[in-house]
């Protein structure tokens, strides 16, 4: 096995390269053994990543046990919860492809021999790992961990509640004060927002996928097995090099499939979709939306688990994290049993190995009587999506919407008319020009989702939109309509008062306008000038292709 490390610090050529090193108290010892990153997306954006640089401490100290030497960088994350509702948001999936390729920059220059990624905020986890795939060095990812929830008279409170609460008031059904209480209490330390929102989603996800330790997902930030996870994952990083298992011995067409049925069986977040999508373009593994179709058509959703059910990610923690999920699966045949993992082991063997408390609990349904038969995370498509669309039905009642269109160009326009109290029920709310290349950057909608359901009608309107929604959107929410209105996809040729029909049993996305009338608005049609025209927001709409491929960066878009 090439051991890369060597060719910055072997030979006499390289003694300005011992120097440097030395300069940073290395020994000619140090310099002898294999090098590891330990990379994390530490920073003060964001409670999620606010801890990292101190975790970051204890997976060098594994790295360090388990014989190897560490090397500590850092790279960029951007708070989706303090990006919300504004311009900033366009940020947010661009960060996606800036750390993966500011990790894959570090590790090429440096020529580290495998990685240890810590990450916090949503699209710092997808980012991390799809740079650990794209590198293909012995990797371990680990998670920061989930912030715990408020408490606020019995009831506890995510970041969810807050936004949510903003609608209440706006409607004039919350009081300032009562408002002001709900912000004091919802988030109280360091860790990602507290539901299955999208962090805690991809977090399961690497569980299930095999590049994080068992159990490594559900214990909090603040809580002292997170230290221990961390060090475990750089004495198992070391161990990784020793065997030269990379992540795409790992990531494998089966182990994909064990994600898509952990996304559904804890109703997780639609951007898993779009993340895993992505991760498998990393890969070289060919990952459709037919595939999620499949895995989801089989897959029981057994967690009750917010935004859409009633508990967070600490409660599942209490009764056995993640690999109480895949016990089950496993056990009913569902799961790929003989995927390889970061431990050098299968997930099969890593579940056996695992004894779970013997408590009763309400958290997580049994495989015969799951919340739904099958899974939450599904994908439509019809005359308005051509290439498709995501809706996460946990929690949603309804599998059928017809309503008249309330167009809108962006996001803010419908805000404010959410805000003025000028939607109705039966409206289908349409954000257009908020994709990919649209917008660029394919904002979250969760304050104009958020708002609607503090008003009362997040059971009485629909939404669908070229743009995403935060993992703790519920409600009867189509994102990722693709080809998006920026290239004249079908979401351009919408007006005020077209009906649409949304289907969740028959998996349709319709706009109920004659395909002439359509052909005659898209002769009308005139392709707007771009939001951005320079810098990094230009170069991601300039490079990146369809939500359904999962919005990745390419040379040939």
């Amino acid at each position: 096995m090439e051991i890369s490390s060597r060719n910055v610090v072997e030979g006499t050529a390289r003694s300005p390269h011992r120097a440097m090193y030395k300069a940073m108290g290395l020994t000619d010892n140090d310099l002898s053994k294999q090098f590891i990153g330990v990379c994390h997306t530490g920073n003060e954006a964001t409670p999620c990543n606010i801890h990292l640089p101190q975790l970051a401490l204890e997976a060098k100290r594994g790295v360090s046990d388990g014989g190897a030497t560490p090397r500590e960088f850092s790279t960029i994350a951007v708070s989706d919860g303090i990006a919300m509702g504004h311009e900033g948001m366009k940020s947010s999936l661009v960060s996606r492809e800036v750390i993966a390729d500011s990790i894959e920059l570090m590790v090429r220059a440096h020529q580290y021999d495998a990685l240890v990624g810590i990450a916090g905020c949503d699209k710092s986890l997808p980012g991390t790992m799809m740079a650990m795939a794209r590198l293909n060095i012995p990797s371990v990812f680990v998670y920061g961990g989930t912030i715990k929830p408020g408490m606020l008279d019995g009831k506890e409170l995510t970041v969810v509640d807050v936004y949510e609460a903003v609608g209440a008031y706006d409607a004039g059904k919350l009081s300032l004060e009562d408002l002001k209480n709900i912000e004091n209490v919802a988030c109280p330390n360091a860790g990602s927002c507290g539901g299955m929102f999208t962090a805690n989603t991809m977090a399961s996800i690497s569980e299930a996928i095999g590049l994080a330790l068992p159990g490594s997902a559900s214990p909090p930030a603040e809580d002292d097995r997170r230290n221990t996870m961390v060090y475990d994952s750089g004495v198992a990083c070391a161990k990784l090099l020793e065997m030269n298992i990379r992540p795409r011995d790992i990531l494998t067409f089966e182990a994909f499939e064990n994600a898509i049925m952990m996304l559904n069986s804890v109703g997780g977040s639609t951007n898993g979709i779009l993340h895993l999508l992505a991760l498998a373009n990393e890969a070289n593994i060919d990952l459709t939306y037919d595939d999620f179709e499949r895995i989801r058509k089989k897959t029981p959703h057994l967690a009750d688990m917010k935004p859409g059910g009633n508990y967070v990610m600490e409660s599942l923690d209490r009764i056995g994290g993640i690999p109480f999920v895949l016990k089950k699966l496993l056990e009913k045949g569902l799961l790929h049993g003989d995927c390889m993992t970061v431990t050098g082991k299968t997930i099969k063997e890593n579940l056996d190995a695992i004894k779970l408390p013997d408590i009763e609990q309400n958290v997580v349904r049994s495989i015969e009587n799951p919340l739904h038969e099958v899974g939450t995370a599904v994908i439509l498509k019809g005359s308005l999506a051509p290439e498709g669309g995501v809706i996460k039905t946990a929690g949603v009642e309804m599998t059928k919407f017809t309503g008249s269109a309330k167009v809108y160009d962006r996001e803010e326009y419908a805000f404010d008319a959410v805000s003025k109290g000028e939607i109705d029920e039966g409206d289908v709310v349409v954000i257009r020009y908020e994709g990919p290349k649209g917008g660029p950057g394919m904002r979250e909608m969760l304050a104009t989702t958020a708002a609607l359901v503090g008003q009362g009608l997040g059971k009485k309107v629909a939404m669908v939109t070229d743009g995403r929604f935060s993992g703790g959107t519920r409600g009867f929410m189509v994102g990722h309509v693709a080809p998006e209105a920026y290239v004249g996809g079908p979401i351009a040729l919408v007006k005020n008062g077209d009906k649409i029909t949304i289907d969740t049993e028959t998996n349709a996305l319709d706009i109920h306008v004659s395909e002439e009338e359509l052909e005659s608005r898209r002769k009308q049609w005139v392709k707007p000038e771009p939001n951005y025209k320079t810098g990094a927001l230009a170069k991601f709409a300039t490079l990146v292709g369809s939500a359904a491929n999962g919005a990745i960066t390419s040379a040939n878009p």
